[in-house]
């Protein structure tokens, strides 16, 4: 069900019996949130108002448009060497279940695809130091030669740090060739939380905070868009939670290369970390309203529909969100590890639930080009700043 949407003086009085006046105050004026403000946001017992004042932002933003996009996701291996205690989707050689695509089987999946729209191919995976330089660029050409048109968002950063590793040649020089063979943009995934008392109890042998961001600086300055994340509902603290934020908006205010942010709910099942209960519904709402209300640089919040309930999805198009991803088609990193969500819906659905949620479908391409809309006399409010050199 959509919230009321209370008048400007109405939501700051409903701040003020919350005893969050001050931060009402800035939300209707535009101004940043400090840490503290995200902290009481955090805090406070009134999801509902905070779901209103992000829902505030949204709207002025976006106003009624929900974006989604018909893609498709190549999650081409799970072999991988960081043993995250919270990740049941990766492999080790020989283990039930490892498996590393061709190129020619990623160009399946691919082909398997050109009956519908697909505008976008997400292609992430595990990683694997015996995977050769020449593999990265083979799997981005062969998506290439079945649909020359499709935009390529693939490699985290965790990825993109091996890949430049076994090339032997810095990041720098990488990117370069791996976008003459086809990479578009990259996803925001394997942030995790920036806190390193986390990553040593969780991800240790994976890239810290400051190299992943450092990482994202690389590939904004060599004019990639990205996306942003941060898994949440584990072992991070609040603290640990709002510093992240507010690290992801410092690094934007730099370079302006974030696209969109995504929360990524800690599913436990089948990991090492089974014990920890994860996020409930609610908190997945606290969660993309803060990341709305703070990160007030970075365009779009993404409710990724993979990871939650749908009628969740729905209810977060008014607590911040502005887009749902999209038509997905077997997603396997999630669901390895318990996620009950379909593996693909229909676009007819998507726009469906969209409608459902009282907003505006919108289709948009990986950079926010709208392909469709339901209501074409309603134009974004407006486009992302270019990425700074």
């Amino acid at each position: 069900m959509i919230q009321a949407r209370p008048a400007g003086l109405d939501l700051l009085d409903l701040a003020r019996r919350a005893g969050l006046e001050s931060i009402g105050k800035k939300v209707l004026g535009g101004e940043r949130l400090s840490l503290e403000d995200g902290l009481a946001l955090y805090r406070t017992p009134e999801l509902h108002l905070v779901g209103l004042l992000a829902n505030h932002v949204r709207e002025r933003l976006h106003g009624d448009l929900a974006y989604f996009n018909v893609n498709q996701h190549v999650n081409y291996t799970n072999l991988c060497n960081k043993l995250c205690r919270f990740c049941a989707f990766q492999r080790l050689p020989g283990q039930e279940g490892a498996y590393q695509m061709t190129p020619e089987q990623v160009a399946d999946k691919v082909r398997a695809q050109l009956g519908e729209p697909v505008t976008e191919v997400h292609m992430v995976a595990g990683v694997w130091p015996k995977i050769p330089y020449s593999y990265y660029l083979e799997i981005l050409r062969a998506v290439k030669a079945v649909r020359p048109a499709i935009h390529i968002k693939a490699f985290t950063m965790v990825e993109l740090d091996q890949i430049a590793k076994v090339a032997r040649k810095p990041l720098e020089q990488v990117l370069p060739e791996l976008i003459e063979a086809g990479l578009g943009s990259v996803p925001g995934g394997g942030a995790e939380v920036f806190s390193e008392r986390v990553r040593q109890a969780t991800y240790h042998l994976k890239l810290s905070g400051e190299q992943w961001l450092d990482t994202a600086r690389k590939v904004h300055r060599a004019g990639l868009r990205s996306n942003c994340t941060m898994l949440h509902g584990h072992i991070e603290t609040l603290e640990e939670r709002v510093d992240h934020l507010d690290r992801l908006r410092r690094l934007q205010d730099e370079t302006g290369g974030f696209q969109t942010y995504i929360p990524l709910s800690f599913h436990p099942e089948n990991s090492e970390m089974s014990d920890v209960p994860g996020p409930t519904a609610l908190d997945e709402l606290r969660e993309l309203a803060l990341g709305r209300l703070m990160l007030d640089n970075i365009p779009h919040i993404k409710a990724y529909w993979i990871l939650m309930d749908i009628p969740v999805a729905q209810v977060a198009l008014s607590f911040g969100a502005d887009d749902v991803d999209g038509t997905v088609v077997e997603e396997r990193i999630y669901h390895d590890a318990g996620a009950t969500t379909p593996q693909h819906v229909r676009r007819s659905e998507l726009v469906q639930w969209i409608r459902d949620a009282g907003r505006i479908p919108v289709e948009r391409d990986t950079l926010y080009n709208v392909v469709w809309s339901a209501d074409p006399g309603r134009a974004p409010v407006g486009r992302p700043a270019p990425v700074h050199a």
